[in-house]
This record gives C-alpha cells, sequence and structure tokens, in this order.
C-alpha cells in the first residue's frame, strides 16, 4: 500500500513539474494598453458635429490640430438625432477617457473615449456635365 501511494505521489508531482516547466517557457502575456490621455481647451472649440452615435468631431480654433476626433466607447443614444452635448469643464480642459458628456434635451450621459487628430477624407472636384449632342 505504502508504495502504491509513493507511486502515485511520483507521477503527481511529475505531472505538476511539467506543467509548471511549460507554463515558465511560455511567453508572458502582453502588457496592458496605455491610454495616452489628450486634453482639449474649451475656448478654442469652435464647434462641435456628430457623424455618428460613436463619434464626436471638435472643430478648433488655430493651434496645430483643426479638428480632433473622439471615439466613444460605447453608442451614445441620440447623439446624432439632437446634435449637441453639454459638459462640465473642470481644471480648465476637456479630456480623453476621464470626461462625461450628455446628450442635449435627453440628459444621457456619455463616456469620451481617445482624442485623436483627425482629417477628413477629401471629396473629389464636382464632374462637369457632358455637353448636349449636336
Amino acid at each position: 500500500m505504502k508504495i502504491a501511494l509513493t507511486a502515485v505521489g511520483c507521477a503527481i508531482g511529475l505531472i505538476g513539474a511539467i506543467g509548471q516547466t511549460a507554463y515558465a517557457d511560455s511567453p508572458p502575456p502582453p502588457p496592458a494598453p496605455v491610454h495616452n490621455n489628450v486634453c482639449i481647451d474649451p475656448s478654442r472649440i469652435d464647434s462641435t458635429t456628430y457623424p455618428d452615435d460613436h463619434t464626436i468631431l471638435f472643430h478648433m480654433f488655430g493651434g496645430p490640430v483643426k479638428i480632433w476626433r473622439n471615439d466613444l466607447p460605447r453608442a451614445c443614444p441620440g447623439l446624432t438625432f439632437e446634435k449637441g452635448i453639454a459638459f462640465t469643464i473642470r481644471g480648465g480642459e476637456i479630456c480623453s477617457n476621464m470626461q462625461v458628456v450628455y446628450v442635449i434635451n435627453r440628459w444621457t450621459p456619455c463616456f469620451l473615449g481617445p482624442f485623436t487628430p483627425y482629417t477628413p477624407p477629401e471629396t473629389p472636384p464636382p464632374v462637369a456635365p457632358a455637353p448636349p449632342p449636336h
């Protein structure tokens, strides 16, 4: 009986060692993503537009970035319909990943996501109509 238990104990120990060795040889998990918070000066906001319920474009006066895009972490119901937000400014800035905005007329709270510089897609020049046939 004593021999049988010792053999089982050795087998369990060997399986545990193999499992630990396999784990030790595997690569470490990737690091958690780091969000660089961008803060914008609310006094430089000229206007805002809302392409969809996930995106707010902040059009700015002056400065190197003319438009800041904010990709909301979740849809903000009513954003494109109401076309307006309200927010409280703390510390004189609006910061990515840290601010709550509210859809006007509904007061739905929505968290801001990351700010990224945005360049609108170029629109092709209009095509001239073909001349009428003679």
